[in-house]
């Protein structure tokens, strides 16, 4: 069989920026474990549940109407009024569907997008870690420069402190990429918290890229959203895959002022032309019905007991978790007996456990020492991880 080969001397052509991008280790780390045989993986940040009925039947629809033209590059008008119905009706967020939505592929893609439209070589982007390792893989592959601070436990946030230490040490920062609730740590931030950044942030041009993904599953309080407090500069980034049980559907979105969003625009419709007709229909109940909402609260209900039993059993075992109030993620600090090298514990567990984490360095400075667990999986799987855990542990001493 034929197979092509690469010109040897094609190999100084690419683009220089993509030299700086390392494979990501979370997946390079989960397709290893993954070839342990009868592993419990709580690696893979993805809901266990089937898409909602409401959903699938909008698809089906869709299809069955030949919905299979060009939409708008922002997206269908339907699903934008659904997504400004959405953010009105949770958040009391005030979004115009016709220019101040735009309908993306996947919140990845809404990262991407955002981070395009305002970086130059050069420019410096705000990280608090831990925190998602993508943000600084994009903001490296388009030139800019990840300043990553790392935040403490047991909140894991940025507090003003910082902010402002930050701002003054690095001048040519151009925006900040804030993600809550929070992957890997699940902890999220008070209103409170929010309008304290908001009034720093206030005094400079930079842009907020907001990533809510996780809005839909907070499981005490209300979600509120840093737009809130500075709605001029904030570029809200959220969709249907962690809400909806969506993940394949790919529908995202970003919101924000029309001006900013022109600019997003320019960038989203240049890479995708338009999302997927029937992908989008989809989408419409799970943000504008009575029937999608439910189905994310039924979710959300098994999420918050699987949560409560895994972070009651870690702590029996000495792990210290961080307080995870959305998401399905514990951010578990390792026992004393362990050491701190996150990286071979989680790598025997795998091996010798057979139980599959993340390990927490992986999610950048203030990880270290910790293992990311994703309870997006069922209970009879949390009960066998904890039973081998804990026999694992008991081997160790």
């Amino acid at each position: 069989m034929f197979m092509p080969t690469m010109k040897p001397s094609l190999i100084t052509t690419f683009n220089a920026n993509l030299t700086k991008v390392k494979p990501t280790n979370i997946l390079v780390f989960d397709r290893e474990v993954s070839a342990v045989p009868g592993i419990v993986k709580l690696t893979v940040g993805e809901p266990d549940f089937p898409v909602p009925a409401v959903a699938k039947q909008a698809a089906i629809q869709a299809i069955e109407a030949d919905d299979s033209h060009y939409a708008p590059g922002t997206g269908s008008t339907t699903l934008r009024q659904a997504i400004s119905h959405f953010l009105a009706d949770r958040y009391d967020l005030h979004y115009q569907a016709a220019n101040e939505i735009a309908v993306t592929i996947g919140a990845t893609e809404a990262i991407y997008a955002s981070l395009f439209a305002l970086i130059n070589p050069g420019d410096e982007v705000l990280i608090p870690t831990p925190t998602f390792p993508l943000y600084a893989t994009m903001v490296e592959m388009l030139g800019g420069q990840a300043v990553t601070v790392p935040t403490a436990a047991p909140d894991f946030v940025l507090t003003p402190a910082q902010l402002e230490a930050t701002l003054k040490a690095h001048p040519k920062l151009k925006a900040i990429v804030l993600n809550y609730p929070a992957n890997p740590t699940g902890v999220t931030y008070s209103a409170a918290q929010l309008k304290a950044l908001a009034t720093i942030l206030a005094e400079t041009n930079l842009i907020v890229i907001s990533d809510e993904i996780y809005s839909e599953l907070l499981y005490t309080g209300h979600h509120v959203s840093i737009a809130q407090f500075l709605p001029g500069q904030t570029l809200i980034l959220n969709g249907a895959s962690k809400a909806g049980a969506m993940t394949g559907y790919r529908i995202g979105f970003i919101a924000g002022p029309a001006e900013l969003m022109q600019k997003v625009n320019m960038v989203h419709s240049i890479m995708i032309t338009a999302p997927s007709d029937p992908a989008m229909a989809a989408a419409v109940p799970i943000f504008g019905s009575e029937a999608g909402q439910q189905a994310t609260l039924e979710m959300k209900a098994a999420y918050q007991a699987r949560r409560d039993f895994l972070t009651g059993a870690l702590t029996k075992l000495g792990f210290e978790v961080a307080t995870p109030n959305g998401a399905f993620y514990l951010f578990a600090k390792l026992p004393a007996a362990a050491g701190s090298d996150d990286v071979a514990f989680a790598t025997r567990l795998a091996k010798e456990g057979r139980v599959a984490t993340i390990p927490g360095s992986y999610f950048g400075a203030g990880g270290e020492g910790y293992l990311r667990l994703s309870y997006a999986t069922s209970m009879a799987n949390l009960e066998l991880a904890v039973t081998r855990l804990t026999q694992f542990l008991a081997k160790e001493d």
